[in-house]
């Protein structure tokens, strides 16, 4: 006979107590997570960190805000630091309008946006060649790109006038043109180094069933490859266009002219002519840093999307 069954006593299940004091010791929620450590938890800590923010912010913000209220004040300093315009105006602007700030502006836009698109089209090419593709002198050609970006420009400076002024082979005078400016700033080391990168952690499984739809290169590189370097473009657009926007000395020997000029010129020469105040100069600052601000809004979300990928790989 065999014994009668008996159910077995349940015993209600407890959280450990290793997993009870972790849950009781992370009040943090997951919002607060970030590389700086913040806790919804007052304490010095935090306050010290706020502390330090508005410090930071205070440094990078100061000098925006009185260029922009020098700008609209009547009778501005430089030596001032001012939040706030005394008298606002819009004088300042009309001084600088009617010694030519608007012509300069127009100047820039033209070499900043042909600039842009060629030093995109071509760091592209160069980045895929070096990227997806292995032939001799490779790493050769890859330091060469990045060696350009050690000389500095007051020592290609002359070099470059001579040759600007008499383009081998082809005998083209290119100074007085835009395309002086534009043919010089159509490849950057930094942009071919960023783009290569990127280009190689896309899985070879990827461009190896595309060439087997029958892909060929150049939409092999349009359509597969560009799409996932989307991030890595938007780094190199904000940062190829605040290059090229801020250029001084290139325009300047570039120039036959100083209708030629661009507006980061046309701040020196405002800045000497003494007929003009410090207000007429921060008004023309302002209207220089317009066009960066837009293209940063604009692309900030590649911007961060870029960095951060780049922090993370591997």
């Amino acid at each position: 006979m065999s014994a009668p069954a008996i159910d077995p006593v349940r015993t209600p299940v407890t959280a450990s107590p290793t997993r009870t004091s972790a849950g009781k010791r992370r009040t943090t929620p997951a919002r607060f997570d970030t590389a700086l450590g913040w806790s919804d938890r007052s304490g010095p800590a935090w306050a010290l960190r706020v502390l330090l923010c508005l410090l930071a912010l205070g440094v990078f913000a100061a000098p925006f805000l009185t260029i922009f209220s020098g700008s609209f004040s009547e009778k501005a300093s430089g030596s001032t630091l001012s939040f706030l315009p005394h008298h606002p105006t819009l004088l300042n602007f009309r001084v600088a309008g009617e010694r030519g700030i608007w012509d300069y502006f127009g100047n820039s836009l033209v070499i900043a946006g042909g600039g842009l698109l060629l030093q995109l089209a071509v760091c592209t090419l160069a980045a895929y060649a070096l990227a997806r593709h292995k032939f001799r002198g490779q790493a050769l050609i890859l330091t060469l790109f990045m060696l350009t970006m050690m000389l500095p420009e007051e020592v290609i400076a002359i070099p470059l006038s001579l040759v600007l002024g008499h383009v081998p082979v082809v005998g083209v005078d290119l100074k007085g043109t835009v395309w002086g400016v534009i043919l010089p700033l159509g490849a950057w080391g930094f942009s071919v180094m960023l783009l290569t990168e990127f280009m190689k952690d896309i899985p070879t499984e990827i461009e190896e069933a595309a060439r087997i739809d029958g892909v060929g290169e150049l939409r092999m590189l349009w359509q597969v490859v560009l799409p996932l370097c989307k991030p890595a473009l938007g780094v190199a657009g904000v940062l190829g266009f605040i290059m090229i926007w801020d250029q001084y000395l290139l325009p300047l020997i570039a120039a036959k002219d100083p209708t030629d000029y661009t507006v980061t010129v046309a701040l020196s020469i405002l800045r000497t002519d003494p007929e003009v105040g410090s207000g007429v100069v921060l008004a023309g600052a302002v209207i220089a840093l317009v066009p960066s601000l837009i293209v940063y809004l604009l692309l900030q979300r590649s911007l961060v999307t870029g960095i951060a990928a780049g922090a993370t790989k591997g």
